[in-house]
């Protein structure tokens, strides 16, 4: 059983390395999030404007539409 609690002595001491050693974003990934979480908030602001534009009421298809003197189908 000795190499089994060796083993594990090991694998502690990884994780304490590991812990010891951790990368973070830091404050430039801060800034680099934020800058694009305000582009993505200007984007969806001037997609609102536009579709606010945009008309949805299509005109009848002539082919499909009645001809003139017809009653039109119920």
């Amino acid at each position: 059983m000795p190499d089994m609690s060796a083993n594990l002595a090991q694998a502690v001491l990884l994780a304490k390395e590991l812990d010891e050693d951790k990368v973070t974003p830091g404050v430039l990934g801060f800034i680099v999030f934020a800058a694009l979480a305000v582009g993505v908030w200007f984007l969806m602001k001037s997609m609102n404007r536009h579709m606010g534009r945009v008309s949805f009421d299509e005109s009848p298809d002539p082919k499909t539409a009645p001809a003139e003197g017809e009653a039109p189908k119920a």
